[in-house]
Protein backbone atom coordinates (compact mmCIF):
# COMPACT_ATOMS: atom_id res chain seq x y z
CA UNK A 1 0.00 0.00 0.00
CA UNK A 2 3.16 2.69 0.75
CA UNK A 3 4.53 1.32 -2.04
CA UNK A 4 1.46 2.19 -4.62
CA UNK A 5 1.04 5.57 -2.40
CA UNK A 6 4.47 6.43 -3.72
CA UNK A 7 4.44 5.93 -7.29
CA UNK A 8 1.65 7.46 -7.41
CA UNK A 9 2.94 11.04 -5.41
CA UNK A 10 5.48 11.12 -7.73
CA UNK A 11 3.58 10.51 -10.57
CA UNK A 12 1.43 13.37 -10.21
CA UNK A 13 4.22 15.66 -8.97
CA UNK A 14 6.73 14.47 -12.36
CA UNK A 15 6.38 17.99 -13.97
CA UNK A 16 7.96 16.78 -17.12
CA UNK A 17 6.05 18.82 -19.64
CA UNK A 18 8.51 21.26 -21.84
CA UNK A 19 11.23 18.57 -21.08
CA UNK A 20 13.21 17.19 -23.50
CA UNK A 21 14.09 13.33 -23.65
CA UNK A 22 16.78 11.12 -25.08
CA UNK A 23 16.11 7.82 -24.40
CA UNK A 24 18.79 5.64 -26.34
CA UNK A 25 17.70 1.81 -27.00
CA UNK A 26 14.24 3.24 -26.98
CA UNK A 27 12.65 0.87 -29.31
CA UNK A 28 12.24 -2.38 -26.70
CA UNK A 29 12.86 -3.59 -23.43
CA UNK A 30 13.44 -1.15 -20.75
CA UNK A 31 14.17 1.54 -23.19
CA UNK A 32 10.88 1.33 -24.98
CA UNK A 33 9.26 1.22 -21.21
CA UNK A 34 11.25 4.43 -19.87
CA UNK A 35 10.38 6.01 -23.04
CA UNK A 36 6.46 5.39 -23.08
CA UNK A 37 6.61 6.47 -19.63
CA UNK A 38 8.52 9.67 -19.41
CA UNK A 39 5.96 10.74 -22.39
CA UNK A 40 3.11 9.46 -20.45
CA UNK A 41 4.79 12.31 -17.76
CA UNK A 42 4.63 15.35 -20.45
CA UNK A 43 7.93 14.87 -22.01
CA UNK A 44 8.76 14.68 -25.45
CA UNK A 45 11.09 12.09 -25.87
CA UNK A 46 13.28 11.43 -28.75
CA UNK A 47 13.50 7.69 -29.32
CA UNK A 48 16.97 6.21 -30.42
CA UNK A 49 17.47 2.68 -31.73
CA UNK A 50 18.77 1.12 -35.12
CA UNK A 51 15.29 -0.21 -36.26
CA UNK A 52 13.44 2.42 -38.02
CA UNK A 53 10.16 -0.03 -37.94
CA UNK A 54 10.29 -0.50 -34.48
CA UNK A 55 11.63 2.92 -34.04
CA UNK A 56 8.27 4.34 -35.80
CA UNK A 57 5.39 1.86 -33.61
CA UNK A 58 7.24 3.12 -30.16
CA UNK A 59 6.45 6.76 -31.67
CA UNK A 60 3.21 5.79 -32.71
CA UNK A 61 2.29 4.47 -29.31
CA UNK A 62 3.14 7.36 -27.88
CA UNK A 63 1.25 9.98 -30.55
CA UNK A 64 -1.80 7.78 -29.85
CA UNK A 65 -2.32 8.70 -26.54
CA UNK A 66 -1.28 12.62 -27.07
CA UNK A 67 2.45 12.32 -26.32
CA UNK A 68 4.88 14.04 -27.97
CA UNK A 69 8.35 11.79 -29.92
CA UNK A 70 10.30 11.45 -32.53
CA UNK A 71 13.15 8.45 -34.05
CA UNK A 72 16.03 8.86 -34.68
CA UNK A 73 18.63 5.88 -36.34
CA UNK A 74 22.41 5.65 -34.96
CA UNK A 75 24.74 2.89 -34.33
CA UNK A 76 26.30 4.01 -31.09
CA UNK A 77 29.16 1.62 -32.23
CA UNK A 78 29.99 4.43 -34.57
CA UNK A 79 31.37 7.41 -33.30
CA UNK A 80 30.23 9.63 -36.02
CA UNK A 81 26.86 8.25 -35.48
CA UNK A 82 27.04 9.05 -31.96
CA UNK A 83 28.24 12.77 -32.52
CA UNK A 84 25.27 13.03 -35.50
CA UNK A 85 22.67 11.28 -33.08
CA UNK A 86 23.87 14.06 -30.04
CA UNK A 87 23.43 16.76 -32.95
CA UNK A 88 19.89 15.67 -34.21
CA UNK A 89 18.06 15.32 -30.30
CA UNK A 90 19.21 19.12 -30.01
CA UNK A 91 19.06 20.94 -26.28
CA UNK A 92 18.16 17.91 -24.20
CA UNK A 93 16.86 17.90 -20.76
CA UNK A 94 17.04 13.97 -19.56
CA UNK A 95 19.52 11.49 -20.22
CA UNK A 96 18.75 7.70 -20.34
CA UNK A 97 22.04 6.18 -21.41
CA UNK A 98 20.28 2.57 -21.82
CA UNK A 99 21.82 1.13 -25.11
CA UNK A 100 24.39 -1.23 -24.98
CA UNK A 101 25.68 -4.74 -26.24
CA UNK A 102 25.63 -7.70 -23.87
CA UNK A 103 28.19 -10.82 -24.31
CA UNK A 104 29.09 -13.00 -22.15
CA UNK A 105 31.33 -15.49 -23.33
CA UNK A 106 34.81 -17.42 -21.46
CA UNK A 107 37.67 -15.08 -21.99
CA UNK A 108 39.56 -16.71 -24.22
CA UNK A 109 37.05 -16.75 -26.96
CA UNK A 110 36.41 -12.70 -26.81
CA UNK A 111 38.35 -11.86 -29.77
CA UNK A 112 39.84 -7.91 -29.99
CA UNK A 113 36.36 -6.82 -32.33
CA UNK A 114 34.01 -7.63 -29.94
CA UNK A 115 35.76 -6.27 -27.29
CA UNK A 116 36.02 -2.98 -28.96
CA UNK A 117 32.37 -3.35 -29.72
CA UNK A 118 31.46 -3.72 -26.37
CA UNK A 119 33.18 -0.84 -25.56
CA UNK A 120 32.05 1.52 -28.22
CA UNK A 121 28.64 0.99 -27.41
CA UNK A 122 28.35 0.79 -23.49
CA UNK A 123 31.63 3.32 -22.54
CA UNK A 124 32.60 5.86 -25.57
CA UNK A 125 28.47 6.28 -26.71
CA UNK A 126 27.58 7.31 -23.37
CA UNK A 127 30.70 9.46 -22.61
CA UNK A 128 30.48 11.30 -25.86
CA UNK A 129 26.59 11.97 -25.43
CA UNK A 130 27.29 13.15 -21.90
CA UNK A 131 30.17 15.42 -23.13
CA UNK A 132 27.92 16.88 -25.90
CA UNK A 133 24.43 17.23 -24.06
CA UNK A 134 25.68 17.74 -20.24
CA UNK A 135 27.06 21.02 -20.95
CA UNK A 136 23.93 22.54 -21.97
CA UNK A 137 22.00 21.07 -19.01
CA UNK A 138 24.58 22.65 -16.93
CA UNK A 139 24.20 26.23 -18.74
CA UNK A 140 20.19 25.91 -18.19
CA UNK A 141 20.68 25.11 -14.59
CA UNK A 142 18.97 21.71 -14.74
CA UNK A 143 19.17 17.97 -15.97
CA UNK A 144 18.84 14.81 -15.13
CA UNK A 145 20.77 11.95 -16.37
CA UNK A 146 20.60 7.98 -16.07
CA UNK A 147 22.97 5.33 -17.33
CA UNK A 148 21.63 1.40 -16.65
CA UNK A 149 24.53 -0.65 -15.21
CA UNK A 150 24.43 -4.36 -14.22
CA UNK A 151 24.80 -6.39 -11.73
CA UNK A 152 27.47 -7.53 -13.48
CA UNK A 153 29.50 -4.65 -12.92
CA UNK A 154 29.82 -5.55 -9.21
CA UNK A 155 29.75 -9.77 -8.40
CA UNK A 156 32.11 -11.81 -10.71
CA UNK A 157 30.28 -13.51 -13.71
CA UNK A 158 31.63 -16.30 -15.08
CA UNK A 159 31.96 -15.12 -18.87
CA UNK A 160 31.29 -11.36 -17.81
CA UNK A 161 34.69 -9.94 -17.65
CA UNK A 162 34.59 -7.64 -20.63
CA UNK A 163 31.03 -7.13 -19.99
CA UNK A 164 31.49 -6.63 -16.51
CA UNK A 165 33.87 -4.26 -16.95
CA UNK A 166 32.28 -1.77 -19.14
CA UNK A 167 29.41 -1.30 -16.90
CA UNK A 168 32.28 -0.84 -13.97
CA UNK A 169 33.71 1.77 -16.70
CA UNK A 170 29.79 3.24 -16.88
CA UNK A 171 29.51 3.40 -12.87
CA UNK A 172 32.84 5.32 -12.82
CA UNK A 173 32.03 7.53 -15.81
CA UNK A 174 28.43 8.72 -13.68
CA UNK A 175 30.87 9.25 -10.13
CA UNK A 176 32.71 11.50 -12.37
CA UNK A 177 29.64 13.48 -13.95
CA UNK A 178 28.26 13.52 -10.63
CA UNK A 179 31.22 15.96 -9.37
CA UNK A 180 31.52 17.44 -12.58
CA UNK A 181 27.82 18.89 -13.06
CA UNK A 182 25.67 18.36 -10.35
CA UNK A 183 27.41 21.82 -8.91
CA UNK A 184 25.19 23.28 -11.50
CA UNK A 185 21.94 21.56 -11.14
CA UNK A 186 22.33 17.92 -13.06
CA UNK A 187 21.52 15.07 -11.43
CA UNK A 188 23.43 11.83 -12.55
CA UNK A 189 22.67 8.35 -11.40
CA UNK A 190 23.37 4.53 -12.27
CA UNK A 191 21.04 2.05 -12.18
CA UNK A 192 21.31 -1.74 -12.22
CA UNK A 193 17.83 -3.79 -12.92
CA UNK A 194 17.63 -6.35 -11.09
CA UNK A 195 16.95 -9.74 -13.68
CA UNK A 196 13.30 -9.31 -12.40
CA UNK A 197 13.18 -6.08 -13.86
CA UNK A 198 14.88 -6.36 -17.25
CA UNK A 199 12.16 -9.66 -17.81
CA UNK A 200 9.13 -7.04 -16.95
CA UNK A 201 11.08 -3.85 -18.27
CA UNK A 202 7.20 -2.22 -17.15
CA UNK A 203 8.07 -1.96 -13.78
CA UNK A 204 11.29 0.01 -14.49
CA UNK A 205 9.45 3.20 -13.84
CA UNK A 206 9.41 2.53 -10.79
CA UNK A 207 13.41 2.20 -10.21
CA UNK A 208 13.94 5.14 -11.94
CA UNK A 209 11.91 7.40 -10.05
CA UNK A 210 12.80 6.30 -6.51
CA UNK A 211 14.36 8.34 -4.56
CA UNK A 212 16.56 5.18 -3.61
CA UNK A 213 17.47 3.10 -6.49
CA UNK A 214 18.45 0.09 -5.74
CA UNK A 215 22.10 0.97 -6.81
CA UNK A 216 22.55 5.10 -7.18
CA UNK A 217 26.44 5.54 -8.07
CA UNK A 218 26.07 9.39 -8.36
CA UNK A 219 27.93 10.50 -4.98
CA UNK A 220 25.78 12.98 -2.84
CA UNK A 221 27.91 16.08 -2.98
CA UNK A 222 31.61 16.45 -5.05
CA UNK A 223 34.77 15.21 -3.73
CA UNK A 224 37.53 17.61 -3.42
CA UNK A 225 40.45 15.44 -4.45
CA UNK A 226 41.33 11.85 -3.81
CA UNK A 227 43.72 10.95 -1.41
Amino acid sequence: MTSERTQISTTSQSGLEGRRALVTGGTSGIGRAVALRLARDGAQVVVHGRDAERGAETVREITATGGKASFVAADLTDAADVQWLASEAGDIDILINNAGISLFAPTAEVDVAAFDELFASNVRAPFFLVAALAPGMAARGHGSIVSLSSMAGGVGLVGGAAYGATKVSLEAMTRAWAAEYSPSGVRVNAIAPDPSTARHPQAVSSSLRSEKPRRCTAPRSPRRSPR
